[in-house]
């Protein structure tokens, strides 16, 4: 796994390695099964508090990106599938909230692409 920590960013430290953790996931770069570092180990690796790769590896557990299997550790989760599926939901949702609530078309889609610019800067 190859992580790197920009202390210049903007972007928290925590958010910077969940957002690396799991696009390597995503990509495959870190297979299924993968057995990542323990939380004290990749913060004195990465030069980081405890609790900011701890609270990364929460936030990737919330979102299926790993699992922790108490104390053999933190192993990335097959979370393609389930992320794919999470999305479809959360869009379907969307689509039939702004229809109940009047919007066009090109209204629903605008406040998409607002929402995904801020979030993908």
């Amino acid at each position: 796994m190859k992580v790197t920590i920009d202390p210049r960013s903007p972007v928290a430290p925590y958010e910077q390695l969940r957002a690396q953790i799991a696009g390597q996931a995503r990509a495959g770069t870190l297979p299924v099964g993968h057995r990542l570092p323990t939380v004290r180990a990749l913060a004195g690796e990465l030069g980081l508090a405890p609790n900011t790769v701890a609270k990364a590896y929460r936030v990737l557990e919330a979102d299926g990106v790993v699992e922790t299997r108490g104390r053999n550790g933190t192993f990335v989760a097959a979370a393609g599938d389930a992320a794919a599926r999470e999305a479809a939901a959360a869009a379907q949702a969307y689509a039939q909230r702004v229809h109940r609530l009047g919007l066009d078309r090109g209204a629903a889609l605008a406040a998409v692409e607002d929402a995904l610019r801020a979030a993908y800067p």
